[in-house]
Formats: structure tokens, sequence, C-alpha cells
């Protein structure tokens, strides 16, 4: 089922504002994550296997439950590596970049502005 004229626009409309946001991009953009960190994190799972699998082989369960969290660590630790950053935060603020209060009500504007505009147009 096609959309409608203004659900295209709302949708048009959304992805430009998706586009301008620059946390989500900065949140969605893919880095790479050094190649030394996934294998020494593949090593440390692949470790807390074997300690949890003689756990149970023992029939000692506090083994296992510590093989568990070795996995569970090293997993953890290669997944969550540190993205390199461009900017750094002081750097954002000694070049005069907006506060978070400035840009709150910057949005907040923007939203009135749309509410006016839908509201003078008959989109509601």
């Amino acid at each position: 089922m096609p959309l409608s004229e203004y659900e295209q626009r709302v949708l048009e409309q959304l992805e430009r504002d998706l586009g301008a946001d620059p946390k989500l991009n900065s949140a969605m953009a893919k880095t790479a994550r050094p190649r030394g960190r996934w294998t020494f994190a593949f090593i440390g799972i692949v470790v807390g296997l074997a300690v949890l699998v003689g756990g149970v082989i023992a029939q000692l369960i506090f083994v296992g439950v510590i093989g568990f969290a070795i996995m569970l660590a090293f997993a953890l630790w290669g997944m969550l590596a540190p993205a390199k950053s461009s900017t750094s935060a002081p750097a954002a603020a000694a070049s005069g970049a907006p506060s978070k209060k400035a840009k709150r009500q910057g949005f907040m504007n923007r939203v009135e502005e749309r509410f006016e505009r839908r509201r003078d147009q008959g989109d509601f």
C-alpha cells in the first residue's frame, strides 16, 4: 500500500532530522576494532570456556561460574573497545560550542515552529 502525500512528507522530514543529529551520527558510525583486541578477547573466551567445561567435569559449580565470568568479561572487553574520536569534549567547549541548555532551547523552538507551521497548514 503506497504512502499518502502527508506520510511521505513526514517520513522525509524524519529522515532529514535524523541525518542532522550529530549524536546519532557518532553513535551509529562504525569504527574498526583493533585486531589484536579481538584476538586476545577470542583467546580469553576459549580459556573461559575451558575453565567452565573443567568445572562441569569436576562437578565444581564455583569453577564453572568463574569460567563463565571469564568468558563474559573477555567478550564484553572485546566488544566494548573505546572508539577513537577526532574531537574531545574540552576542545569543543573551548571552541564556543553551544551548551546543553542552549541546544535544548533551540530544540524547543524548532518543535514550537513545526507545531505552528503544521497547525497553519491544516496538517492536524
